[in-house]
């Protein structure tokens, strides 16, 4: 899995700074992201806490988890019923 660079609270600090009437330009600079990730986590972060942020980070990495285990256990039932199938 990729790892992030920065920290929620890290991002929502970023955030703020945007907010509070710095250029796009000199946070970029100063924090070495792209206008495009900035923007990127405006959409995504924007109007949030930090709670809400962390909440939201660990809401996704539980869906991202059972996501997978309802993969496994769909191959698992299509493996049953191949197997079911089978005349003996």
């Amino acid at each position: 899995m990729k790892r992030t660079r920065h920290s929620v609270p890290e991002i929502m600090r970023i955030l703020r700074q945007a907010e509070g009437g710095k250029t796009v330009a000199d946070i970029c600079k100063e924090t070495n992201i792209s206008e495009q990730t900035l923007y990127r986590w405006k959409r995504k972060y924007g109007g949030m806490d930090v709670s809400d942020a962390q909440r939201l980070k660990h809401l996704e990495e539980e869906n991202r988890r059972l996501k997978n285990l309802v993969a496994d256990q769909a191959l698992h039932i299509e493996v049953l019923k191949e197997v079911n199938a089978k005349k003996w």
